[in-house]
Protein backbone atom coordinates (compact mmCIF):
# COMPACT_ATOMS: atom_id res chain seq x y z
CA UNK A 1 0.00 0.00 0.00
CA UNK A 2 1.23 3.30 -0.53
CA UNK A 3 -0.78 6.31 -0.27
CA UNK A 4 -3.45 4.62 0.96
CA UNK A 5 -3.98 2.37 -2.50
CA UNK A 6 -3.08 -0.53 -3.45
CA UNK A 7 -0.86 -0.97 -6.29
CA UNK A 8 -2.57 -2.71 -9.29
CA UNK A 9 -0.51 -3.69 -12.29
CA UNK A 10 -3.38 -3.53 -14.39
CA UNK A 11 -4.10 0.18 -13.51
CA UNK A 12 -0.11 0.63 -14.39
CA UNK A 13 -1.26 -0.29 -17.78
CA UNK A 14 -4.09 2.51 -18.08
CA UNK A 15 -1.56 4.88 -16.98
CA UNK A 16 1.02 4.01 -19.30
CA UNK A 17 -0.87 2.94 -22.13
CA UNK A 18 -3.29 5.89 -21.95
CA UNK A 19 -4.12 8.66 -24.29
CA UNK A 20 -2.20 11.60 -24.09
CA UNK A 21 -4.27 14.90 -24.09
CA UNK A 22 -3.28 18.80 -23.72
CA UNK A 23 -2.59 19.11 -19.94
CA UNK A 24 -4.33 22.46 -18.64
CA UNK A 25 -2.23 24.30 -17.23
CA UNK A 26 -0.97 25.10 -14.29
CA UNK A 27 -2.98 21.96 -13.36
CA UNK A 28 -1.26 18.38 -11.78
CA UNK A 29 -1.14 15.60 -14.13
CA UNK A 30 1.04 12.07 -14.55
CA UNK A 31 3.30 13.47 -17.15
CA UNK A 32 3.97 16.58 -15.15
CA UNK A 33 4.71 14.30 -12.24
CA UNK A 34 6.72 11.76 -14.06
CA UNK A 35 9.13 14.39 -16.08
CA UNK A 36 9.81 16.21 -12.40
CA UNK A 37 10.45 12.43 -11.16
CA UNK A 38 13.20 12.01 -13.78
CA UNK A 39 14.85 15.18 -13.41
CA UNK A 40 14.60 14.21 -9.57
CA UNK A 41 16.16 10.74 -10.10
CA UNK A 42 18.78 12.30 -12.79
CA UNK A 43 20.12 14.40 -9.72
CA UNK A 44 20.03 12.11 -7.04
CA UNK A 45 19.39 8.49 -8.29
CA UNK A 46 16.57 5.97 -7.07
CA UNK A 47 17.35 6.50 -3.47
CA UNK A 48 16.67 10.38 -3.92
CA UNK A 49 13.52 9.78 -5.33
CA UNK A 50 9.96 10.08 -3.29
CA UNK A 51 6.70 11.62 -3.81
CA UNK A 52 7.52 13.89 -0.96
CA UNK A 53 10.27 15.75 -3.13
CA UNK A 54 8.51 15.70 -6.02
CA UNK A 55 5.39 17.11 -4.83
CA UNK A 56 8.14 20.69 -3.19
CA UNK A 57 9.12 20.42 -7.10
CA UNK A 58 5.82 21.16 -8.54
CA UNK A 59 4.16 22.78 -5.33
CA UNK A 60 1.56 20.76 -4.14
CA UNK A 61 1.19 18.59 -1.50
CA UNK A 62 1.99 14.98 -1.29
CA UNK A 63 -1.23 13.21 -1.15
CA UNK A 64 -2.12 15.16 -4.11
CA UNK A 65 0.08 13.13 -6.57
CA UNK A 66 -1.60 10.26 -5.55
CA UNK A 67 -4.84 10.80 -7.01
CA UNK A 68 -2.68 10.29 -10.87
CA UNK A 69 -0.32 7.71 -10.00
CA UNK A 70 -0.96 5.50 -7.16
CA UNK A 71 2.60 4.29 -6.50
CA UNK A 72 6.21 4.41 -6.73
CA UNK A 73 6.62 1.43 -8.68
CA UNK A 74 3.75 2.90 -11.32
CA UNK A 75 5.43 5.77 -11.09
CA UNK A 76 9.32 4.32 -12.22
CA UNK A 77 7.49 2.48 -14.72
CA UNK A 78 6.34 5.66 -16.39
CA UNK A 79 9.76 7.10 -16.09
CA UNK A 80 11.08 4.36 -17.46
CA UNK A 81 8.40 4.51 -20.83
CA UNK A 82 9.45 8.17 -20.90
CA UNK A 83 13.30 7.77 -21.13
CA UNK A 84 12.75 5.56 -23.94
CA UNK A 85 10.21 8.27 -25.90
CA UNK A 86 14.14 9.85 -26.65
CA UNK A 87 15.41 6.90 -28.67
CA UNK A 88 15.04 6.89 -32.55
CA UNK A 89 15.16 3.59 -34.07
CA UNK A 90 17.55 4.55 -37.16
CA UNK A 91 15.46 4.94 -40.40
CA UNK A 92 18.95 3.03 -42.41
CA UNK A 93 17.08 -0.41 -43.00
CA UNK A 94 19.40 -1.19 -45.73
CA UNK A 95 22.27 -1.60 -43.51
CA UNK A 96 22.95 -5.55 -42.05
CA UNK A 97 21.31 -6.70 -39.02
CA UNK A 98 24.96 -6.55 -37.33
CA UNK A 99 24.99 -3.03 -37.42
CA UNK A 100 21.22 -2.16 -36.75
CA UNK A 101 21.62 -4.23 -33.66
CA UNK A 102 24.62 -2.71 -32.59
CA UNK A 103 22.72 0.79 -33.27
CA UNK A 104 20.40 -0.56 -30.91
CA UNK A 105 22.47 -1.16 -27.88
CA UNK A 106 24.43 2.32 -28.20
CA UNK A 107 21.66 3.47 -28.45
CA UNK A 108 20.33 2.16 -24.92
CA UNK A 109 23.47 2.60 -23.71
CA UNK A 110 23.51 6.35 -24.05
CA UNK A 111 19.88 6.92 -22.43
CA UNK A 112 21.12 4.63 -19.34
CA UNK A 113 24.45 7.49 -19.54
CA UNK A 114 22.00 10.13 -19.44
CA UNK A 115 19.79 8.45 -16.80
CA UNK A 116 22.04 6.22 -14.72
CA UNK A 117 18.76 5.29 -12.27
CA UNK A 118 17.74 3.00 -15.04
CA UNK A 119 20.48 0.80 -14.44
CA UNK A 120 19.48 0.83 -10.60
CA UNK A 121 15.56 -0.16 -11.40
CA UNK A 122 15.23 -3.95 -9.73
CA UNK A 123 13.10 -7.07 -10.43
CA UNK A 124 11.39 -8.11 -13.51
CA UNK A 125 7.84 -7.08 -12.94
CA UNK A 126 7.94 -3.61 -14.46
CA UNK A 127 4.97 -2.85 -16.71
CA UNK A 128 6.04 -1.86 -20.45
CA UNK A 129 4.42 0.64 -22.30
CA UNK A 130 4.01 2.25 -25.56
CA UNK A 131 8.04 3.44 -26.09
CA UNK A 132 9.39 0.47 -24.49
CA UNK A 133 7.73 -1.71 -26.52
CA UNK A 134 8.25 0.21 -29.42
CA UNK A 135 12.17 0.00 -28.48
CA UNK A 136 11.83 -3.31 -27.90
CA UNK A 137 9.42 -4.41 -31.48
CA UNK A 138 12.58 -2.52 -33.20
CA UNK A 139 15.68 -4.49 -31.39
CA UNK A 140 13.38 -7.89 -32.42
CA UNK A 141 13.06 -6.66 -36.25
CA UNK A 142 17.09 -6.42 -36.51
CA UNK A 143 17.29 -10.03 -36.42
CA UNK A 144 14.04 -12.02 -37.26
CA UNK A 145 15.17 -11.78 -40.93
CA UNK A 146 18.19 -13.60 -40.31
CA UNK A 147 17.13 -17.29 -40.06
CA UNK A 148 16.96 -17.64 -36.56
CA UNK A 149 13.96 -19.28 -34.99
CA UNK A 150 11.79 -17.18 -33.34
CA UNK A 151 13.00 -18.39 -30.04
CA UNK A 152 16.33 -17.81 -31.01
CA UNK A 153 15.52 -13.99 -32.28
CA UNK A 154 13.74 -13.20 -28.48
CA UNK A 155 17.02 -15.31 -26.81
CA UNK A 156 19.82 -12.72 -28.76
CA UNK A 157 17.89 -9.82 -28.31
CA UNK A 158 17.04 -9.80 -24.84
CA UNK A 159 20.84 -11.01 -24.51
CA UNK A 160 22.37 -8.55 -25.78
CA UNK A 161 19.67 -6.22 -23.45
CA UNK A 162 20.83 -7.92 -20.07
CA UNK A 163 24.40 -7.08 -21.43
CA UNK A 164 23.89 -3.24 -21.71
CA UNK A 165 21.95 -3.70 -18.52
CA UNK A 166 24.72 -5.58 -16.90
CA UNK A 167 27.54 -3.15 -17.91
CA UNK A 168 25.39 -0.14 -16.90
CA UNK A 169 24.49 -0.93 -13.30
CA UNK A 170 28.70 -1.72 -13.06
CA UNK A 171 29.14 2.04 -14.10
CA UNK A 172 26.61 3.54 -11.99
CA UNK A 173 27.72 0.97 -8.99
CA UNK A 174 31.22 2.08 -9.36
CA UNK A 175 30.27 5.64 -9.49
CA UNK A 176 28.34 6.07 -6.43
CA UNK A 177 31.30 4.24 -4.68
CA UNK A 178 33.82 6.85 -6.14
CA UNK A 179 31.37 9.82 -4.77
CA UNK A 180 30.85 8.54 -1.53
CA UNK A 181 34.54 7.87 -0.85
CA UNK A 182 35.75 10.60 -2.38
CA UNK A 183 38.72 7.89 -4.08
CA UNK A 184 38.73 6.89 -7.81
CA UNK A 185 38.36 3.41 -8.86
CA UNK A 186 42.07 3.94 -9.85
CA UNK A 187 43.38 4.95 -6.79
CA UNK A 188 41.19 2.53 -4.62
CA UNK A 189 43.07 -0.26 -6.26
CA UNK A 190 45.99 1.65 -6.53
CA UNK A 191 46.53 1.20 -2.76
CA UNK A 192 46.10 -2.40 -2.55
CA UNK A 193 50.05 -3.20 -2.16
CA UNK A 194 49.30 -5.41 1.33
CA UNK A 195 47.09 -7.31 -1.71
CA UNK A 196 49.44 -7.46 -4.76
CA UNK A 197 52.59 -8.77 -1.68
CA UNK A 198 50.67 -12.02 -1.79
CA UNK A 199 49.99 -12.31 -5.35
CA UNK A 200 53.17 -13.50 -6.13
CA UNK A 201 52.42 -17.41 -6.04
CA UNK A 202 49.81 -16.80 -8.80
CA UNK A 203 51.61 -17.45 -12.02
CA UNK A 204 48.86 -16.54 -14.51
CA UNK A 205 47.88 -13.28 -12.84
CA UNK A 206 51.36 -12.66 -12.32
CA UNK A 207 52.57 -12.91 -16.39
CA UNK A 208 49.96 -11.00 -17.32
CA UNK A 209 50.37 -8.49 -14.93
CA UNK A 210 54.62 -8.13 -16.21
CA UNK A 211 53.26 -8.25 -19.74
CA UNK A 212 51.48 -5.63 -19.16
CA UNK A 213 47.80 -6.75 -19.42
CA UNK A 214 46.21 -4.23 -16.82
CA UNK A 215 47.78 -1.30 -18.09
CA UNK A 216 45.90 -0.55 -20.37
CA UNK A 217 42.65 -2.59 -20.10
CA UNK A 218 40.33 -3.21 -22.88
CA UNK A 219 36.88 -0.87 -22.36
CA UNK A 220 34.53 -3.31 -21.27
CA UNK A 221 31.23 -2.21 -23.24
CA UNK A 222 32.92 -2.00 -26.24
CA UNK A 223 34.51 -5.73 -25.92
CA UNK A 224 31.70 -7.10 -24.47
CA UNK A 225 29.58 -5.92 -27.13
CA UNK A 226 31.39 -6.71 -29.92
CA UNK A 227 31.98 -10.72 -28.50
CA UNK A 228 28.35 -10.70 -27.71
CA UNK A 229 27.41 -9.28 -31.55
CA UNK A 230 30.51 -12.31 -32.94
CA UNK A 231 28.26 -14.79 -30.72
CA UNK A 232 24.95 -14.16 -32.44
CA UNK A 233 26.73 -13.87 -35.77
CA UNK A 234 27.92 -17.33 -35.72
CA UNK A 235 24.31 -18.73 -34.65
CA UNK A 236 23.16 -16.87 -37.97
CA UNK A 237 26.49 -18.51 -39.69
CA UNK A 238 25.10 -22.12 -38.13
CA UNK A 239 21.45 -21.86 -39.04
CA UNK A 240 21.75 -20.76 -42.24
CA UNK A 241 23.88 -23.74 -43.09
CA UNK A 242 21.14 -26.01 -41.35
CA UNK A 243 18.44 -24.19 -43.82
CA UNK A 244 21.14 -24.98 -46.68
CA UNK A 245 21.02 -28.63 -45.39
CA UNK A 246 17.00 -28.85 -44.85
CA UNK A 247 16.65 -28.00 -48.63
CA UNK A 248 17.10 -29.06 -52.51
CA UNK A 249 19.72 -26.85 -53.68
CA UNK A 250 17.95 -27.55 -57.13
CA UNK A 251 14.61 -26.49 -56.09
CA UNK A 252 14.51 -25.33 -52.94
CA UNK A 253 11.69 -27.82 -51.56
CA UNK A 254 12.27 -29.41 -48.40
CA UNK A 255 14.11 -32.64 -47.68
CA UNK A 256 13.06 -35.58 -45.87
CA UNK A 257 15.82 -37.14 -44.00
CA UNK A 258 16.19 -39.86 -43.24
CA UNK A 259 16.48 -41.22 -40.02
CA UNK A 260 19.81 -43.28 -40.65
CA UNK A 261 22.54 -43.06 -42.98
CA UNK A 262 23.81 -40.69 -44.92
CA UNK A 263 22.22 -37.19 -45.20
CA UNK A 264 19.68 -36.35 -48.49
CA UNK A 265 21.26 -33.73 -50.60
CA UNK A 266 18.92 -33.47 -53.35
CA UNK A 267 14.66 -34.04 -52.79
CA UNK A 268 14.39 -36.44 -55.56
CA UNK A 269 15.95 -38.38 -58.18
CA UNK A 270 15.18 -36.04 -60.71
CA UNK A 271 16.88 -33.18 -58.84
CA UNK A 272 20.08 -35.38 -58.14
CA UNK A 273 20.23 -35.56 -61.71
CA UNK A 274 19.58 -32.67 -62.92
CA UNK A 275 22.28 -32.00 -60.50
CA UNK A 276 24.90 -33.98 -62.33
CA UNK A 277 23.84 -33.06 -65.74
CA UNK A 278 24.69 -29.09 -64.56
CA UNK A 279 28.58 -30.03 -63.33
CA UNK A 280 28.98 -32.47 -66.71
CA UNK A 281 27.71 -29.84 -68.97
CA UNK A 282 28.86 -26.35 -66.70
Amino acid sequence: MIGGRAEDPDHGVELLWREHEPEPRPGLSPSRIVRAAIELADAEGLDGLSMRKIAERLGFTTMSLYRHVPGRDQLVDLMLDTVHGEVRPPAAAEYGWRARLESCARSGWELRRRHPWMAEVRGSRHVPGPNVIATYDHMLSTVAGTGLTPAQVIAAVNLVGRFVDAEARTSVETARQERQSGVSEQAWWGARDTLYQRLDSYPTLTALWEEGGYDEPENPFEFGLARVLDGIEMLIASRSDEIRDETCSMCGKAIQQPTSGRPRVYCSRACQQRAYRRRRDG
